[in-house]
């Protein structure tokens, strides 16, 4: 492996295990989680670790492929404080959601998380499709995420 790879998989992979990390810390799949009403079409909960794995390695391999698919420093810069960001909105839902029992506001808070991730496809396409189409699983994850989130809320609100 040349350096120049080195550097990108080494932030990638730290950046995808913290925000797992934090993200699993945060998340209470307990009592209070089995006590809200879930409509029929809900995952089990072992799907969820499952599909956060695959989504985290995707998010990895496309911030290095966009890395790598990108010259200046500047825009590198740009480009993972980006990936931070939509991290620390994957961070901050599971906050709202498991710790705070807000999912009145993590459905709003979600919409930024989907943004953010969008605006990474729109920003990575011209550099590396690769690296966008690498993002579309967790795009799909958190509008699906997103829709789940609004049906809880329909079904258990109002929160306080």
């Amino acid at each position: 492996m040349s350096r120049s790879w080195a550097f990108p998989i080494v932030i990638a992979s730290f950046g995808a295990a913290i925000v797992a990390l934090l993200g699993a810390t945060i998340t209470d799949i307990g009592l209070w989680y089995h006590s809200l009403i879930q409509p029929r079409w809900a995952p089990a909960d072992v799907a969820y670790g499952i599909a956060w794995t695959a989504i985290y390695a995707c998010t990895a391999l496309a911030g290095v492929t966009a890395w790598l698919a990108t010259s200046h420093w500047v825009e590198r810069e740009r480009l993972l404080g980006l990936f931070a960001l939509s991290g620390f909105l994957n961070i901050l839902w599971s906050l709202l959601f498991f710790r705070l029992h807000r999912p009145d506001w993590a459905v709003i808070e979600v919409l930024g998380l989907w943004l953010s991730i969008a605006g990474l496809i729109i920003i990575v396409w011209p550099r590396s499709m690769l690296a966008a189409v690498l993002l579309l699983p967790y795009l799909l994850w958190v509008t699906f995420a997103g829709y789940l989130n609004m049906t809880i809320v329909q079904l258990n609100g109002p929160f306080a």
